[in-house]
């Protein structure tokens, strides 16, 4: 393992030095010394943690859930690393930068949601659950097409969030060692297949656990350095940024963002139950040994997250404040024919730029290796979940019938890890000027419309049949993943169509009724044997949800 290690910390070395070659004469930002050291220093150091991860890993449940050991308290910080995202560090304090107040709709949209998290799901899914959400919905379902449909809504949502990460990654890499964005795509698909091929579920837990902590720390120093030059007065930040904004007092006035009231209210219903369905989430409740592990560990994320979040808001304004007039952070690009200004990096570097005109070339190498980290992370988390759900729920549960053993269980996940990275980095390529929360908006839309509803009925509703839960589920996610392509991040941005066919950004105010009202019409006016069958199972599963009685029994098997 070992050696496989070194080679891989090797290979990465030679494809920078390949890529830097690759470049050629394309402009862009002069070389950061001292943040490629810091940077390499954390690629380093997460790849030891991954050596000494893969160490441990002696079983499925080692590689999925770290053995189930993880304490709430580094579970929740772990959770926090988790959603501390690209999106949320680079793309939140982008929107801020571009369109100022109406960027916190993203920040609120992502906290509320764990209020549900926690009063709904924590408790039940780790009663219920072994390694995914899939578990918990074919509980007392028929396992075969649950299965089927719930690794479907993972790997659709697992693609979306990937992209925006990959982004995000991107363009950091392009800015801090001057390479061309390919690139740095190909260089960051490569470092996160190892992550998780060699390390699993324990190796991601510590790399999310030390770089929350990390990005906790340097969004705190950069918040109060911003705030130290507004004399630690919001009013004086704000009305400063008022001052430079092209936009001016409409940065402070709803609407820069969010055109009208369906686009604001589908976007929020998005990001509130998006946050229950998201399997890379959702599979960190089975890293702790029982139900009140995972309500802690729910309870402290939610603090570091609100806490974060808050930090973002003052980094946005910061960006306004001290880059807008700045010509060392802007070039010229030629667009429609015309020279414009343009951020270098584009908008989703703001956060990375402020680093640099608070703390200098030390500071911005550490904020670009914390960034690098938080999107590594996160893609290892995203990539797991991707690989559990074939490798688990479809190969070992439907496929196999149970019989795989952990070898061979392994042997797909990892396969399903290496085709992950591929698509990962194919997409990232292909999406490279889509800011980064607006795409995780997106995966927030299909993660509500498909995964939450049917997980949330199979644990509420003693009514739920299996026909019910796949079709109402395929109804809310395929009816998102439809509207999404039909609507103007796709059909616009992407197609270069004129105008989209769905005039919306979002679909989620749509398909999350759409998905409830399909599986109750479906469930009720199913009478056969099976459906008969689910509903006398809602009572013991009921009773094991809220209880926790049976999970010892079961963990074993």
């Amino acid at each position: 393992m070992k050696k496989y290690l070194l080679a891989s910390l090797a290979m990465a070395a030679s494809t920078f030095a390949m890529a830097d070659a690759l470049t050629g004469d394309v402009e862009k930002q002069a070389v950061n010394i001292p943040a490629i050291v810091m940077f390499f220093i954390f690629v380093a150091g997460t790849l030891y943690i991954t050596y000494w991860a893969a160490k441990q890993n002696k079983s499925t449940k080692d590689f999925y859930t770290a053995g189930g050991g993880i304490s709430g308290f580094k579970n929740g910080l772990a959770i926090a690393g988790d959603y501390m995202s690209a999106a949320s560090f680079l793309g939140i304090s982008a929107m801020v930068y571009t369109t100022g107040y109406d960027g916190l709709i993203y920040s609120t949209g992502f906290l509320v949601g764990w209020p549900i998290v926690l009063f709904l799901i924590a408790e039940r899914l780790r009663n219920l659950g072994k390694f995914t959400f899939a578990d918990v919905a074919a509980y007392r379902l028929k396992q075969k097409p649950v299965r089927m449909f719930a690794a479907s809504g993972t790997l659709l949502v697992v693609i979306i969030y990937l992209i925006a990460q990959m982004v995000g990654a991107g363009k950091l890499i392009e800015l801090l060692f001057g390479l061309d964005y390919m690139y740095a795509v190909i260089i960051v698909g490569v470092l996160m297949v190892l992550y998780v091929l060699f390390g699993g579920m324990l190796a991601t837990t510590w790399v999310q656990i030390i770089k929350a902590v990390m990005l906790l720390s340097g969004a705190t120093f950069m918040a109060i350095m911003v705030l130290k030059m507004a004399n630690f007065s919001p009013e004086v930040m704000f009305t400063k940024a008022v001052e430079v904004h092209a936009k001016g007092d409409a940065i402070m006035s709803p609407g820069g963002l969010v055109k009208n009231p369906i686009d604001a209210l589908s976007l929020g219903l998005a990001l509130m139950f998006g946050t229950a369905g998201l399997p890379h989430i959702l599979m960190r409740f089975f890293t702790v040994k029982d139900a009140k592990q995972a309500r802690k560990s729910v309870f402290v994320a939610t603090g570091f997250i609100g806490y974060f979040y808050i930090l973002t808001f003052i980094i946005g304004f910061g960006a306004i404040m001290l880059l807008t007039n700045n010509p060392n952070f802007f070039h010229e690009v030629v667009k429609d024919g015309k020279p414009v200004m343009e951020l270098i990096g584009g908008t989703n570097m703001a956060a990375v730029h402020l680093s640099k005109a608070v703390g200098g070339d030390l500071f911005m190498g550490f904020i670009s290796a914390v960034a690098f980290a938080t999107i590594l992370a996160v893609v290892a988390g995203l990539t797991l979940s991707g690989a559990s759900a074939v490798s688990h729920d479809l190969y070992a549960t439907v496929f196999r019938k149970g019989q795989a053993t952990q070898r061979e269980e392994m042997k797909v996940s990892r396969m399903t890890t290496l085709a992950l990275g591929v698509l990962a980095i194919i997409l990232g390529i292909a999406f490279e000027n889509q800011n980064v929360a607006f795409m995780v908006g997106l995966a927030f839309a299909l993660a509500a419309s498909g995964n939450f509803p049917v997980l949330v009925l199979s644990m509420f509703w003693k009514g739920l049949t299996t026909r019910g839960a796949v079709v109402g589920g395929f109804a809310g996610l395929l009816g998102a993943a439809i509207l999404i392509i039909l609507g103007p991040t796709v059909w616009v941005s992407v197609l270069h169509h004129e105008t989209p066919i769905f005039p919306y950004g979002n679909p989620a105010i749509f398909t999350i009724p759409l998905a409830f009202i399909v599986t109750w019409i479906v469930s009720i006016t199913d009478h056969s044997a099976q459906a008969a069958q689910d509903r006398a199972g809602f009572e013991a599963q009921y009773v094991r949800s809220m209880t926790g009685i049976g999970i010892a029994d079961a963990s074993d098997h």
